[in-house]
């Protein structure tokens, strides 16, 4: 089987690298980038094949750089996959609970423990790079530049424990188990379109009274369901608004009908992707 190389933000182990792992498999090679800018160049440059790309959490709610970076660069969103963030607590192996009193980790995934530091009030946050780099050098004992921001453990997935030897000492530290991030794959090239049940796109409108409205007509005089609506400042052109959506259903059809009137009433408009849709996990109870 041909390994496909994967473009993350971050390095492996961290919830990106789960979910190129999720959506195709083991026979990956990873590109980590320090940035998702950098991530999206290594695709485009071509790099990398796909990039995997968080574009929203349950939490946390959306990504705004990227879908920046989706409407500025030329890329072609061929899938999505929902990766279940379940944040550990780790440390090098021998480590007693009573000893540690510094844990690090990526600011959303400390925001995301609150409980944890609330019911541990002798464990100081420190904020990190990358989960799973907080493991990483955790592991490789590196110190850090400011002695006071050396750290005992890392909160990460238990993919970066498994991949740098790292234990756990407690799993499940997030405040919500409902917790999911959702990742699209980007590629130079489209999805093959009989695969595609879900589209993508981004569209700005004349700055009139009711052009939105318009807008988000067309879909529901056809049935169609929008499963994510977006907007994002249109730079050099103050409070006027770039929107993204994302479609559910066959591509063809009442969707396909829709998006050609969406045209008519666009200043511009331009799909950023038809691929497979991911189920949607639901809040049980």
């Amino acid at each position: 089987m041909t390994t496909v190389a994967v473009a993350i933000q971050g390095e492996a182990g961290s919830f990106s690298h789960a979910a190129a792992l999720q959506a195709l498999g083991p026979d990956i090679r990873l590109v980590p980038c320090p940035s998702f800018e950098e991530l999206f160049r290594a695709v485009e440059q071509g790099d990398a094949a796909r990039g995997a790309v968080p574009i929203e959490n349950s939490l946390a709610g959306s990504v705004h750089e990227n879908y920046d970076l989706l409407g500025s660069h030329a890329l072609h969103v061929v899938a999505e996959t929902q990766v279940r963030v379940r944040h550990c607590l780790i440390t090098r192996p021998g480590t007693d609970r009573a000893a540690i009193r510094r844990v690090a980790s990526h600011p959303v995934a400390l925001a995301q423990c609150r409980r944890f530091f609330a019911t541990h009030r002798d464990v100081v946050a420190v904020p990190a790079y990358d989960t799973a780099g907080s493991v990483r050098d955790l592991m490789a004992g590196r110190p850090a530049a400011d002695a006071r921001l050396a750290a005992d453990a890392a909160i990460a997935s238990s993919l970066a424990a498994e991949l740098y030897g790292g234990t756990v000492l407690e799993e499940g530290l997030e405040d919500h188990a409902e917790n999911y991030t959702r990742f699209l794959l980007v590629a130079r090239e489209p999805a093959p379109p009989e695969l595609a049940r879900k589209t993508s796109l981004v569209f700005t409108l004349p700055n009139v009274p009711g052009s939105l409205h318009r807008a988000l007509g067309v879909f529901a005089a056809r049935g169609v369901d929008l499963t994510k609506i977006e907007s994002r400042p249109l730079p050099g052109r103050p409070w006027e608004y770039a929107f993204y959506l994302d479609v559910a259903g066959d591509p063809r059809g009442g969707v396909a009908q829709a998006l050609a009137e969406l045209r008519g009433l666009a200043r511009d408009l331009r799909i950023l992707g038809a691929y497979p849709a991911s189920d949607i996990p639901v809040a049980k109870g």
